[in-house]
């Protein structure tokens, strides 16, 4: 084990446009859409044949034909054959994750330079069918005979033919995450106006980043689509405020299709070494990876009241912050990803609030606020979409390529995922 960490070089990113679910890419699945991420990186910087220490990606929605997806996408990019590749899934903080194991093991000099990345279709779900259909199925493929091929399949009844999809609720409680987060949005109250107006400045921010060309070294033309399919440039708060809620209908429903992320198809990923590796090649590292920190929550009540499903970035950030010896303050950017509006406001609300800073993180203080002139200038999930796997790296890419434009700074990245966790991390140039 290396007595020094070495630095982690974030060198840089590319992915796909964004697309709305069951249109551009209603023909495209997550093996086609990581090659195409995997290829614009291996063009941009001149990966071809290239063996790397490590490929590491993953994917929310997964075909069972999916099972070796990140050796596949990275053989299918053109990598040398001889680079290792391995899957990962943790729900929305999928590619961060990813993002953080590469970092890891170049700090610890295992490896010199690696890809992390992620994909997700929400067009091209697996549809399955009950368990009672799969033993049919499984019954005939183990029959020797045609007779005893045939037999199971008699015993087919109309209940058994009923499709399903992947699940869009959390197994321990049966509430979706717009369910959860409404919820949140309630115990912090957090209102209608609030959320919009957070939408409505993501929408803002993608368009000027888009207009002002920022993305166009950043996403790879793919599918016939240039550019993220999400953003809506004639976005006003008076079209946000007419939207109905659509997890409680009631007058007291809060979240809208506005103001909440949409379901979205891309791929995404970023290219991380070491300094000797990436001077080697005459490449420039935009900024550093330099801490991470993950987090869970109990958000089903096992061991006590149940803590909001989309919280645990409020616990990941402080912890890393005390390690970093830094404050809540201290950030030029902050990246938080925006899975609702409501979810990125209650987060704030509570770093801001000294009862649930002393009784949920044990602090002496609340953290604060932040400048929220800072927050997401580039655009968030709202606008640009969310590939639930891609979104880390997506996030890392963005604010890797705003600290090298800036010359120098300090980033924050923070992700909440399905199942109560949270990832984070921080960027520095």
């Amino acid at each position: 084990m290396p007595g020094t960490l070495r630095r982690v070089a974030v060198i840089g990113s590319a992915r796909t446009p964004f697309a709305r679910s069951n249109a551009r890419y209603v023909d495209a699945g997550n093996p086609e859409m990581l090659t195409a991420a995997f290829a614009a990186l291996v063009e941009r910087f001149g990966l071809r044949g290239t063996r790397l220490g490590e490929v590491a990606a993953g994917a929310v929605i997964k075909h069972p034909r999916d099972w070796n997806l990140t050796r596949e996408a990275a053989l299918g990019a053109g990598l040398d054959p001889r680079t290792p590749a391995y899957d990962v899934q943790r729900a929305c903080g999928t590619s961060l994750t990813t993002a953080i194991q590469i970092g890891q093991r170049i700090a610890l000099g295992e490896i010199e330079a690696g890809i992390a990345g992620g994909v997700d279709t929400a067009s091209d779900v697996p549809v399955g069918y009950g368990r009672a259909l799969n033993r049919i199925a499984l019954d005939s493929g183990r029959g020797k005979t045609w007779g005893a091929r045939i037999r199971p399949w008699l015993k087919v009844r109309p209940a058994d033919l009923k499709p399903a999809t992947p699940g869009v609720v959390e197994p321990r409680t049966g509430l979706s995450m717009g369910e959860h987060c409404e919820r949140m949005a309630k115990q912090w109250r957090i209102g209608r106006a609030e959320q919009d107006e957070l939408a409505y400045r993501s929408h803002v921010n993608a368009t000027g980043a888009w207009d002002s060309g920022f993305y166009d070294d950043l996403v790879a033309p793919f599918a016939g689509l240039g550019r993220d399919n999400n953003v809506r440039a004639d976005t006003t708060p008076e079209k946000l405020a007419a939207l109905k809620a659509v997890y409680d209908r009631s007058a007291a429903g809060t979240l809208t299709a506005g103001n909440s992320t949409p379901l979205t198809d891309g791929a995404s990923c970023v290219l991380l070494a070491s300094d000797a590796w990436a001077n080697a090649r005459g490449l420039v590292a935009q900024a550093y990876l330099t801490h991470w920190s993950v987090a869970a929550v109990d958000f089903a009540g096992i061991l006590g009241p149940p803590e909001g499903l989309l919280m645990a970035p409020t616990y990941a950030v402080p912890e890393m912050l005390d390690r970093a010896g830094l404050t809540l303050q201290d950030f030029d950017i902050y990246e938080i990803h925006e899975a609702f509006a409501a979810q990125v406001l209650c987060t704030l609300a509570a770093w801001e609030s000294e009862d649930y800073c002393r009784s949920m993180l044990k602090r002496n203080r609340a953290l604060g606020p932040i400048d929220r002139a800072r927050l997401n200038p580039r655009g968030g999930s709202i606008a640009l979409g969310h590939p639930f796997a891609a979104t880390g790296a997506r996030i890392v890419g963005t604010l890797a390529k705003q600290l090298q434009q800036r010359g120098a700074g300090r980033g924050l990245v923070s992700i909440c995922t399905a199942g109560g966790m949270g990832v984070a991390a921080i960027l520095e140039r």
